[in-house]
């Protein structure tokens, strides 16, 4: 085969695999862009803002988190902010819960075995009003932090949803990336080929096999 056809093809075949990675690298530039776009307007309709610097600062707690001072008073719109919020200041508040109780920091799940418990106790009471009284008041104070708690993990979990979500969308901008830089080497490589066959000479053959002739010679001179 001729070294000038070799050329050819396999310049073709990268400029043909330089415009697949382009195409994909548009693709996934659609996908980000969109999974940015989405997380920024969903999060803007839930409407959250961060506490300000000052009520951040006046819990050790909150101050202690670096996410939160770092957003201090601004709005919730990204995937990262979400992330933040739904770990380091919801999730921070759910561990308080129940505080002074059995339960503090009980998950929702948790709390409704708790409250099986507390009713069970309460009909193995019987007739001792004392004890079914404060056993009642117990069961309405993790009916009510369970309801709490409900809130907040269902506004963490959507929250975690969109970081997770923002997460994707950042991953596929980088592959977009790295589609772009592949797609120029690419061309690059395909183009240089094609100028390097050009310049080929047409009758030149690829990895010629050397005459007969011309190793018997090259075999006496070096016996």
């Amino acid at each position: 085969m001729k070294r000038r056809t070799i050329d050819l093809v396999v310049s073709a075949a990268g400029l043909v695999i330089g415009v697949i990675l382009l195409v994909a690298g548009f693709v996934l530039t659609s996908n980000a862009n969109f999974a940015k776009n989405y997380v920024h307007d969903q999060l803007a309709q839930e409407q959250i803002s961060f506490p300000t610097s000052d009520v951040i600062a006046a819990d050790p707690a909150t101050a202690a988190k670096p996410c939160l001072v770092q957003y201090a008073g601004q709005e919730l719109l990204t995937g990262k902010q979400a992330e933040c919020y739904a770990n380091s200041f919801i999730g921070l508040h759910l561990s308080k819960m129940g505080a002074g109780t059995p339960y503090v920091g009980h998950s929702y799940a948790a709390l409704g075995d708790d409250a099986n418990a507390i009713k069970a106790q309460i009909t193995a009471a019987g007739s001792d009003t004392a004890k079914v009284a404060d056993l009642n008041k117990t069961l309405t104070a993790v009916n009510a932090q369970r309801d709490t708690v409900f809130k907040g993990e269902m506004l963490r979990g959507v929250l975690l949803t969109s970081y997770g979500f923002s997460e994707l969308g950042a991953k596929a901008a980088l592959g977009a990336t790295v589609a772009y830089a592949g797609a120029g080497v690419m061309f690059l490589l395909g183009l240089l080929g094609l100028w390097h066959g050009a310049r080929t000479p047409a009758s030149r053959a690829f990895a010629p096999v050397e005459p007969a002739e011309a190793r018997r010679e090259k075999a006496v001179a070096n016996a």
